[in-house]
């Protein structure tokens, strides 16, 4: 499969991953083969990236933590829980806290993968799979630093609920008085007995800055929790890289764009972890290299998220072309200049 940007998309290409409406069910199935109608749908949808089936590329894997069937419930469980808060009704505790089960069982069993944020965003499920991804962004920095059971699902319902408190929120709000969606998200989640009170502090907590120029509160790195200091570089991640703080960016560049916040925004012990645990250049995105070939990323290095395998095809013509895979892990001179999405 290959990662590309839907303008590129023709009618007749193969769908290669499952796109999702709102409330987790299938939108598209993976193996459709797209019409134009149907590119264009998502084009108006807001989609802009796609997963395509490529026979060049067919045996790349899309090496997910989350199955699919983890994605549905999750994203169908806080359809269902903002929009009872948003109407005023009572939600179920219990039943996100079995969602998060389920995604907790998908991250122990794939400790050994890397993230990568590349799921389908449509305008009507980008709240939930972003939620998702902090989520599951969150959850993966925690087991890297040693989190037992108990409290890495005390951080994952609070990196999933962490933005609550915006469900309803006032329109021209004061961002530093207690209408702020942190303040807001802290009452809604407190209030829940079944939730210890640091998911509701991770809630609080997530715009605060180590250096204390955050809000709401303005405390710094010693008063803030753990668990929202991971929440924050999750959050600042996923934001970037989907454009909801400005133009979207590659992941690449949001790492190197976190990197730069080390001791300001973000905590510097949570950024090495966060880095052990991203996916820099998902499997089948393009690149061009330092050698000045292009070809596309294949596969990932646990613990070297910078230097991926990438498959590129030399020779002088098409019918004289040798497919090799360079492993930058091990050709430590050449270097990825470029990603070409």
């Amino acid at each position: 499969m290959k990662y590309v940007n839907v303008e590129s998309v023709e009618a007749g290409e193969v769908l290669g991953k499952t796109v999702y409406s709102s409330n987790g069910t299938v939108l598209l199935s993976a193996g459709v083969q797209l019409t134009v109608f149907m590119v264009n749908t998502l084009k108006r949808i807001g989609v802009t990236t796609l997963y395509i089936q490529d026979e060049a590329y067919k045996d790349i894997e899309i090496e997910d933590i989350l199955d699919e069937a983890t994605k549905r419930a999750i994203i169908n469980e806080m359809s269902v829980t903002l929009e009872a808060v948003r109407s005023g009704k009572d939600w179920s505790p219990k039943k996100v806290s079995l969602s998060i089960d389920k995604l907790l069982n998908d991250v122990l069993n794939g400790r050994e993968l890397l993230v990568q944020l590349t799921d389908i965003r449509t305008k009507d499920n980008a709240q939930y799979v972003h939620a998702m991804n902090v989520c599951l962004l969150s959850s993966v920095i925690g087991l890297n630093m040693g989190l037992n059971y108990n409290q890495l699902k005390d951080l994952a319902v609070g990196a999933l609920l962490h933005d609550i408190g915006k469900v309803g929120e006032p329109s021209g709000s004061n961002a530093t008085s207690k209408l702020h969606h942190t303040w807001r998200g802290f009452e809604v989640i407190k209030n829940k007995r079944e939730f210890s009170l640091l998911v509701a502090h991770t809630a609080l907590q997530h715009h605060e800055h180590v250096d204390g120029s955050g809000i709401p509160r303005g405390i710094t790195s010693k008063d803030i929790h753990l668990f929202a200091k991971i929440v924050s570089a999750a959050n600042i991640y996923d934001n970037l890289i989907n454009g909801l703080s400005g133009n979207s960016l590659l992941p690449h560049e949001a790492c190197e764009e976190m990197m730069a916040m080390s001791g300001t925004k973000l905590d510097r012990d949570i950024l090495i972890e966060f880095n052990k645990s991203v996916s820099v250049y998902p499997n089948g995105t393009a690149v061009r290299l330092s050698t000045k070939e292009t070809g596309v990323i294949v596969r990932q290095h646990r613990g070297l998220p910078g230097r991926p395998v990438i498959r590129v095809a030399r020779g002088s013509t098409r019918f004289s072309l040798d497919v090799v895979e360079i492993d930058l892990a091990k050709q430590t001179t050449v270097f990825i200049e470029g990603v070409l999405v």
